[in-house]
């Protein structure tokens, strides 16, 4: 948006209104100002008028709370980040206007609460400023102490002039968002509203209105990752789900307790991470799959039940919202630290599927496919999500409903025999009846932890170990004979391939098509499933000269992160390397460019 900023400057004042494709906006303050409720109104009002949004945000760890940004970056063609740079800074604080500003483009616009900042006049040059006492022109809109608690939507207001948004679906959002409070707070709160709208941004400034969309040929729906996983699963099949509190995992919890009841459903929150995931298997034995879920440190302690889970061959869905770690590590920040514990957690050879949803609309049927796997294989699924998704709101075309959502209630059929652990089943896929299912031979299955026969019951035999063993491993090897291999994004040859999992996805693509305006030859792939793997990958990567694993994890030891690890370790391929990071926030576009050429710099200078 900047290349237009200076089109709308008018020398004698007069009004102008600029029409711009996109815009960058961020927001900094503190968590307790809410300017996470501004960029979820803008990013919803986005979604309803067919434009594409993408959203980024940071919060303070603490309970007390501290500085705070929410960015949301509004395009009406295909958003594929939340954005390098910042065409707009909203600054409530000094602290948000000096840590900040450096985040802005060149001649970008600078808004700031001028009863808190103070601006630095060496800057003044090199954006605009446009100071306005918020803070005390909220609580002369709405009185009393609102100060605190008004100036959000003031600010909201100020926004919605300067991008000459729609108003009345605003009013709306607004309206919605305080349903069922005191008839006073939604008052005050349209006023402050108001008030912000009716504030005159002088004549440095105009306003800006976005171009057109094109119709994307149905109903948006905005949502935040954690939203769209919870809904996933409901629409799956799914009734039960326990859990133990967490961040960032405790949204979809709350979710899951608020809305499953509405369908036949119940989620407990359990006293523990064990007692979740142990309830959640007794549920899956009843003969619909269920869900638990937690975040790093919970998933190390359910990992002995996880264990249980794979010997028995139950279907069970986990979800690991990532966070960064170890231990209690940044619990608001973002990582991809987990791939190794989620694929090999645990003792003893456990075999379980991973899987990666790669934005917010994937979360959604990256939960109906992990339920069916689940059901297919009678195996544990790990939905490997991360907080980047979690909190990102985007907008996608609501899902067909009808066709998705699918009812997986016991079959209590009657059959003549049964194994539940039968060694001549194709590639080792069994699945459980549920109890209640008569067998018309009289002879029933047991379930255990230890190791068993065909039926169950617990054997110490050597042979049969082994070959138990190989069944849980077959039944991995013929899904990975299954999968789709990804589709390169790009030309299928050339000089860099990128290969990314969970949120990296936009990122990387975008960085695809920067290089490739610039002349360079960049493609990427990004993997959904990652355990097992896709076959046929080893034909992709010979097609390019280097192969750079983006992720957002420590490079580890031998400098390639956990994926590019995995990787090595299945294709032997010396030219996979790894572009890595673990400063807790999400990628920029340049710095993927920028580290892919420095890898293939210093690669080159070692041959």
């Amino acid at each position: 948006m900047s290349d237009t900023i200076a089109g709308a400057l008018s020398s004698s004042g007069a009004p102008k209104i600029s029409r711009i494709n996109e815009a960058v906006i961020r927001i900094a303050g503190n968590s307790q100002d809410g300017i996470q409720a501004i960029g979820g109104f803008l990013a919803r009002l986005a979604g309803r008028s067919e434009q594409e949004v993408m959203t980024f945000m940071t919060i303070p760890a603490t309970i007390s709370g501290g500085p705070s940004i929410f960015q949301v970056r509004i395009g009406s063609g295909e958003v594929l980040s939340a954005g390098d740079e910042a065409d707009v800074l909203l600054a409530f604080y000094q602290h948000s206007y000096e840590d900040h500003i450096g985040f802005l483009k060149k001649q970008g616009i600078v808004v700031f609460d001028s009863d808190h900042v103070q601006p630095k006049p060496e800057l003044e040059k090199e954006y605009h400023h446009v100071g306005i006492p918020i803070s005390s022109l909220t609580v002369e809109a709405i009185g009393g102490t609102a100060k605190d608690k008004g100036k959000n939507i003031y600010a909201l207001g100020l926004i919605a002039k300067m991008f000459d948004l729609n108003v009345p679906k605003l009013e709306k959002l607004v309206a919605e968002r305080f349903t069922g409070k005191d008839e006073s707070i939604v008052k005050n709160a349209l006023a402050a509203f108001h008030a912000g709208y009716s504030h005159s941004l002088g004549n440095i400034l105009e306003t800006f209105k976005f171009v057109d969309s094109a119709s994307k040929g149905g109903r948006q729906v905005v949502m935040n990752g954690n939203e769209a996983l919870g809904y996933g699963l409901i629409a799956a099949g799914v009734r039960f789900g326990a859990g133990y509190p967490i961040t960032p995992w405790s949204d979809i919890m709350e979710l899951l307790r608020r809305e499953l009841p509405k369908y036949g459903g119940t989620f407990v929150q359990c006293e523990d991470e064990i007692a979740s995931i142990s309830m959640a298997i007794g549920a899956s034995y009843a003969g619909r799959v269920a869900v638990t879920g937690s975040s790093g440190p919970g998933i190390s302690l359910k990992t002995e039940a996880l264990g249980w889970a794979v010997m028995a061959e139950m279907p069970l869905v986990i979800v690991d919202v990532q966070r960064g770690g170890p231990s209690t590590g940044m619990p608001t920040s973002v990582e991809q630290s987990d791939l190794n514990i989620a694929c090999f957690g645990g003792h003893g050879d456990s075999p379980r599927v991973v899987v990666a949803p790669a934005n917010v609309e994937d979360c959604f049927y990256t939960a109906i496919e992990a339920v069916n796997i689940a059901r297919k294989y009678s195996v544990p699924v790990i939905i490997l999500t991360d907080q980047g998704i979690a909190t990102r709101i985007e907008a996608f075309i609501e899902p067909n409903l009808e066709k998705v959502c699918q009812n997986i209630s016991p079959d209590l059929t009657p059959v003549a025999t049964h194994k539940a652990y039968d060694l001549t089943a194709p590639d080792g896929i069994t699945r459980h009846l549920a109890p209640g299912t008569r067998i018309e031979s009289g002879q029933y299955s047991v379930v255990t932890g230890l190791e068993h026969d065909e039926m169950g019951h617990p054997s110490g035999s050597p042979k049969m170990h082994t070959q138990m063993t190989a069944k849980r491993r077959k039944k991995l090897q013929a899904l990975a004979a299954a999968l789709p291999v990804p589709k390169i994004y790009g030309p299928p040859e050339g000089h860099i391939l990128l290969v990314g999992w969970g949120s990296t996805e936009g990122p990387i693509r975008e960085a695809v098509d920067r290089a490739r305006a610039a002349g360079d030859s960049v493609s990427a792939i990004h993997l959904r499933h990652l355990h097992p793997l896709p076959k046929g990958m080893e034909n992709i990567f010979s097609g390019f000269n280097h192969v750079q694993v983006v992720e957002m994890n420590d490079e580890g030891l031998y400098g390639y992160g956990q994926l590019g690890q995995l990787l090595r370790a299945r294709y032997c391929d010396p030219k996979i390397r790894g572009i890595n990071k673990t400063d807790g926030l999400t990628w920029k576009v340049r710095e993927i460019l920028e580290r892919a050429k420095s890898n293939v710099s210093a690669g080159l200078r070692k041959m």
